[in-house]
């Protein structure tokens, strides 16, 4: 690699740094007049980009070795990367509804003027009707989908875990139309769910080992599956060195806190947290046994309830996780728009909802649980803010977590 250095001398100094690529920080380095050499890492380096002469730089993939020609100096740094992870609910995201069919007869209409044709839809290796408590599914709004996708590519995310997706085929079709194929790693796995929304992850980075933890059950529910629909457990690699895992996310869409028309509030409210209390037990059970305490993990995704309820304290009072979530004082991408009351002025929420004669309840559903080890890595955390109240594409705000890795 050619030995590119930016900046100059600075009080008898050689202070500089080595660019940055394939998502990795610059490396910065000093070294004084005595031939001392500094080195750390760093996110950018200012000046003018210039080659000096002789220098050789040795580029491995997580680390830079820097020798001068005429100075006893070999200097090496470890190199970072910054990484960018984040959590969407993209609310329904489903196909158009296609289908293909023979006309194996056309008649003459009665009056001679046109032809009439008939369509049965009878042949199930031919048709497939997806519908959901006998209602057609349809597709998701061709405008709803395209606020989603404008969304995705502001942020411009590294890794993005999705929740209420149809099916791979759909995720493959919104990434190459509406997202100009700017995430080439997409995983998906069909879960538990009835009404076919399903959990995926969009990558730029190399994915891993997937596992789907849909048929996992807690011991108060003996063989019945726990989780509504799934817990997607995804290894995302290190783009360096494909051999190295650079973290493991584990993306969850817990239980609804919608109660069905002509059910008791108070009865299904109350069996909804007792499902979602299983599934955070089942997922703090889960990620325990799979994964260090000392380990680079995310615990992330919709889970319909706030980090401080009592139905999710398995995620948040684990001593043997030690979860911290990540978004108590995040960036908002533009300010909420005006409400009465207004808005949580720490800006921690993703999801507003106004029952009809009471007022709009601001909530935190979407979170993003990091890791002992991320906790020090975290550099920032964002929400892109809504511009309605109803939402933009979605019901819920995305948001994201900036680590250095």
């Amino acid at each position: 690699m050619p030995a590119f250095i930016t900046g100059g001398n600075h009080d008898h100094a050689l202070q500089g740094a080595t660019h940055g690529r394939d998502g990795r920080q610059a490396v910065a380095f000093i070294i004084d007049p005595g031939d001392q050499a500094v080195a750390a890492s760093a996110n950018t380096a200012g000046g003018p980009v210039i080659h000096y002469p002789g220098a050789a730089v040795e580029d491995e993939p997580s680390r830079v070795t820097l020798e001068l020609p005429g100075r006893p100096i070999k200097l090496t740094a470890e190199v970072g990367m910054d990484v960018t992870v984040g959590t969407f609910n993209l609310n329904n995201l489903f196909s158009r509804f296609n289908f293909r069919a023979e006309v194996s007869s056309v008649q003459p209409a009665e009056n001679g003027e046109g032809l009439t044709g008939s369509y049965v839809f009878d042949d199930p290796e031919q048709v497939r009707l997806r519908t959901y408590k006998g209602k057609l599914v349809k597709g998701k709004d061709p405008e709803d989908q395209k606020s989603i996708a404008e969304r995705i590519l502001r942020m411009d995310l590294d890794v993005l875990a999705v929740q209420e997706v149809e099916d791979i085929d759909t995720l493959r079709f919104f990434a190459a139309q509406q997202l100009g194929h700017a995430y080439p790693n997409l995983t998906l796995i069909e879960g538990n769910d009835p009404r076919l929304i399903d959990l995926a992850v969009l990558s730029k980075l190399p994915i891993g080992a997937v596992t789907s933890w849909q048929h996992a059950a807690h011991p108060k529910l003996h063989t019945e599956r726990v989780f509504s629909r799934d817990l997607l457990e995804v290894e995302i690699l290190d783009p360096r060195d494909r051999d190295r895992r650079l973290l493991t996310i584990f993306n969850n869409h817990l239980k609804s806190q919608f109660v069905e028309p002509g059910h008791s509030p108070e009865l299904g409210a109350a069996a909804n947290d007792e499902r979602r209390r299983l599934q955070a037990e089942t997922i703090a059970h889960i990620v325990s046994a799979r994964s260090r305490p000392d380990g680079r993990f995310l615990v992330l995704g919709d889970m319909n309830d706030t980090p401080d309820a009592p139905t999710l304290s398995a995620l948040g009072h684990s001593s043997e996780l030690s979860l911290t979530e990540g978004l108590s004082h995040p960036v908002e991408t533009r300010e909420p728009k005006a409400d009465v009351p207004p808005p949580p002025p720490s800006g921690s929420w993703t999801h507003r909802f106004k029952e009809s004669g009471q007022p709009a309840k601001y909530e935190l559903f979407d979170q993003i649980w990091l890791s002992r080890n991320l906790v020090s890595r975290q550099k920032g955390a964002f929400i892109d803010r809504r511009t309605r109240h109803g939402g933009d594409g979605s019901d819920h705000d995305p948001a994201w977590v900036v680590l250095d890795l």
